[in-house]
């Protein structure tokens, strides 16, 4: 994240104080003040806020409750603290739908009107390890594609993430330019392979020296760890991988829906909504 060279002092037209005669702690009453500052633009992403001697001279409250204050808005995504340098406004998270669509997040993200560049690490024909023959359903040992890649939106790295493809079946892929476009049309366009189902997992994790390092994170900076193996018609896998999202600058967004019956849900799960009746009990997000 690149700071602000904006002053930290309070922006024009603050308006933010505290009730003395509310039940409501002060350090909420200041965390929801600083909220609303932000969500009106009153300090944008990047820009510095006061240092806390200055917040509690602002709002005449003690540090401990200025640092909760803080470390509550940290947790929820809104501020980031910087060791040595102060805290700031933090950049918007970036909405994905990898989780219930069966898109790359090369597509993804162009369906947001966002361009992707990815920084190819590696790519290579390497030994399958066990735990990727077994998702690809190979011998141990066995040949498979392996593409690392640093995957950035305007100019900040967002994800890493590594994907093992069996080399027999798409052998060319070894050579193709990867850094400006999905790997999924990619596959369907030259190789005639067309994914139509997948299977993924989402977890949280700490990312280690090396991940750290390439996404711009500290080291045990929480990461969003998303492992999906995708299949083709008939079923044979065609693809596993292993992406880490920084968990600063993403967001998951899942679309639910409820149905009456079993039969429905059959329905459901196969994408044909077509036969289902008129509803009030379809809910989204």
């Amino acid at each position: 994240m690149v700071a602000s060279e904006r002053p930290s002092s309070p922006p024009r037209g603050f308006r933010a104080t505290i009730s003395r005669h509310s039940h409501i702690p002060y350090y909420v009453q200041l965390k929801e003040a600083l909220r609303e500052e932000i969500e009106r633009g009153a300090w944008r992403p990047g820009d510095q806020l006061p240092g806390e001697p200055e917040l509690c001279r602002m709002f005449d409250v003690s540090r401990t409750v200025v640092r909760q204050a803080l470390t509550e808005l940290v947790y929820e995504g809104l501020i980031v603290r910087e060791k040595g340098r102060g805290t700031f406004v933090a950049e918007p998270k970036i909405g994905e739908g990898l989780v219930q669509k069966l898109t790359g997040f090369y597509q993804d993200m162009a369906d947001r009107g966002l361009t992707p560049i990815s920084h190819v690490l590696k790519q290579g024909v390497v030994p399958a390890r066990r735990k990727v023959a077994a998702l690809l359903r190979i011998e141990a040992g066995g040949p498979v594609i392996e593409i690392e890649r640093l995957r950035f939106i305007q100019n900040e790295p967002i994800v890493l993430v590594t994907t093992y493809l069996p080399y027999a079946l798409c052998p060319g892929l070894v050579n193709a330019d990867l850094s400006r476009q999905s790997l999924y049309s990619l596959l369907e366009r030259e190789h005639g392979l067309f994914i139509a189902r997948g299977r993924r997992t989402i977890e949280a994790a700490p990312a280690n020296e090396y991940e750290a390092r390439l996404l711009r994170i500290e080291r045990g900076a929480p990461v969003i760890v998303l492992e999906s193996v995708s299949y083709l018609e008939d079923g044979t896998p065609i693809e596993y991988y292993h992406a880490l999202h920084r968990a600063d600058r993403s967001r998951f967004e899942v679309e639910l829906v409820r149905v009456r019956e079993q039969r429905d849900m059959r329905a459901a799960l196969t994408g044909d909504l077509s036969g289902l009746p008129p509803s009030n009990d379809v809910l989204i997000r």
